[in-house]
């Protein structure tokens, strides 16, 4: 559990005085940033209300357009350059549905320097009509609700933190730009390009998933990837003619077996067959086998070894006359943290620690799971930061998913403090 919420006033009104007295130190200072914050809690929970109360699932382009309308309405009342985008380009995996929903991108052009990127995704991995077990609700410390962690509370973050800036009439960045997309739970097949296109100027990446009970900043997340094996095969009698059928599941066993040293702890690479099927009917040989892989990166080069790897073994059959094929998907590239992370993340730190007094970890290596963070950083030299969002539990579960409303405050806070300083970095 995380500690109790408090900000040092003397630091923050030293700091506050300070700015008032050097102005080019601080446009706006860390007291007047505390201040307009704390005025946007009544709001944010209402915001956080209304979007929990739209049914998102990721095939549920009805409930999907429709919060997409209230996130695009919503930014434009902050003066930003607002779009829908529907993607018609989509990278197409084994589960991608035919249309996905949109994106909202919204622009706020400054007058200084500093590219800078938020986003969050308003999909969710739940049904049409569980709103109903899992409602909004406040129970002291806990706000509850249908994907209030995964990842509402990370649009309500982006909305209210653009709100405070603009309440502040800080504009000392060059671009503010915010992609909110509704496909990140099947794995981004309409925006990933999107995403990798616009993050690749930028200087700074926050990423409004959610920080986990603790927490934490990530800078590093795993890729994630996946492969189908298909052996095709001739059916037969199994009793009376098995000789004259070419049984699918046997070569696929043999695949299997011959593909289990792909894995290397060295390098993280991770491969584990965790689907197979074949057969339907008992004496009868089988004619088509198949089986699914879950891959785990921590480097892109080590997904393209291990695609270039499949390739090679499926040309040693056991059985000649079987025919097997095997595609690798791309689900989710690695993030990898650079310089510029490791430095924005040293200044997380130092604001929590020494202006909210509260402790804050680092995530510095990845640990198994992936997000579109790792798109924002696919081709872009910008600082990338993952878990900006509010700390929480219960993601993808039927009746516990919440927040902790004590970190709502903390949270807009650090991202606005980092947007700032993103803006005086040379």
């Amino acid at each position: 559990m995380l500690k109790k919420r408090v900000f040092k006033p003397n630091t923050l009104l030293a700091l506050g005085l300070l700015g008032c007295m050097s102005g080019s130190i601080y446009a706006v200072t860390p007291a007047q940033i505390k201040q307009a914050i704390e005025q946007q809690q009544p709001a944010y929970l209402k915001t956080l209300e209304s979007l929990v109360n739209i049914e998102s699932g990721s095939r549920d382009l009805e409930g999907l357009n429709k919060i997409a309308q209230l996130v695009a309405d919503r930014l434009q009342q902050t003066g930003a350059q607002v779009s829908v985008i529907q993607a018609n380009d989509l990278y197409r995996m084994d589960d991608s549905p035919e249309q996905v929903g949109p994106m909202v991108k919204a622009v706020l052009k400054g007058q200084g320097k500093g590219k800078i990127m938020l986003i969050a995704h308003m999909d969710t991995v739940y049904q049409k009509g569980q709103l109903k077990e899992q409602p909004f609700k406040i129970e002291g410390n806990k706000i509850y609700g249908l994907g209030i962690l995964d990842d509402k509370q990370g649009v309500a973050n982006i909305i209210h933190v653009i709100d405070t800036l603009q309440k502040l009439k800080f504009k000392d960045y060059d671009t503010l730009t915010v992609l909110i997309n509704s496909d990140e739970e099947i794995s981004s097949p309409g925006s990933r390009k999107i995403i990798t296109e616009t993050a690749r100027d930028q200087d700074l990446v926050l990423s409004f998933e959610g920080g986990g009970k603790e927490g934490n900043l990530r800078l590093a997340t795993s890729g994630i990837g996946a492969v189908y094996l298909t052996v095709k095969g001739k059916s037969s009698h199994a009793g009376a003619r098995p000789e004259d059928g070419v049984n699918a599941l046997t070569e696929l066993s043999h695949q299997i077996v011959q593909m289990q040293n792909l894995s290397n702890p060295q390098t993280g690479l991770k491969l584990n067959w965790t689907i197979a099927q074949a057969g339907t009917t008992r004496n009868v040989i089988p004619d088509l086998a198949t089986a699914q892989a879950d891959a785990r990166a921590l480097r892109v080069e080590n997904f393209n070894q291990l695609e270039k790897s499949l390739q090679e073994k499926i040309k040693h059959k056991k059985l000649k006359d079987s025919q097997v094929s095997v595609k690798f998907e791309l689900r989710r590239p690695p993030l990898a943290a650079n310089d510029k992370a490791h430095q924005v993340a040293r200044q997380a730190e130092q604001i929590y620690k020494n202006e909210l007094n509260l402790p804050l970890s680092v995530l510095k290596t990845a640990t198994g799971g992936g997000t579109d963070a790792a798109f924002a950083g696919m081709q872009s030299k910008a600082a990338v930061i993952e878990g900006m969002g509010l700390s929480g539990d219960g993601a993808h579960s039927s009746n516990a998913e919440y927040v902790l409303k004590d970190t709502i405050v903390p949270r807009l806070y650090l991202a606005t403090r980092l947007i700032v300083e993103a803006t005086k970095a040379k």
